[in-house]
């Protein structure tokens, strides 16, 4: 079951339906709503497939991809094979990740959480900091 939250933030793209596919990065699975999926596409249809490595990206990121619809109760059936991907177990947690949603089970959640805890000072001066240079000051 959709969060009821979720769902009601969801309802402009309920009609269109959603992709679910493995993450790239984390052991959990990734909702695209099928304009943000199919943006996504366009991206990778421009890939050159005559080289290796694009060839190999693409079957891989888009191995296991399915086309998914939320029903009228606001259920989502996850396959089987994505639920064994992502080790859902009984517990899980839906994360919004700006543009998509995250569907992880929540014992790994919550390990990754922790996980990342101790770097995330860093990593956040990484990716947001900015040099006062930037913003214009000397």
């Amino acid at each position: 079951m959709l969060p009821a939250a979720l769902k009601k933030q969801l309802l402009p793209v309920l009609q269109e339906g959603f992709v679910l596919k493995r993450a790239v990065f984390q052991p959990c699975l990734e909702l695209y709503p099928m304009s943000e999926w199919e943006a996504l596409m366009q991206k990778v249809n421009k890939l050159n497939r005559f080289k290796k490595k694009n060839n190999d990206f693409i079957r891989r990121f888009t191995a296991g991809v399915k086309m998914i619809e939320v029903d009228a109760t606001g259920r989502l059936l996850i396959p089987k094979d994505l639920v064994g991907f992502a080790g859902i177990s009984k517990e899980i947690v839906v994360s919004s990740a700006i543009n998509i949603v995250e569907i992880w089970d929540k014992q790994r959640y919550e390990k990754a959480i922790d996980d990342a805890t101790g770097d995330f000072a860093d990593l956040a001066e990484e990716v947001m900091g900015q040099d006062d240079d930037d913003y214009g000051i000397s």
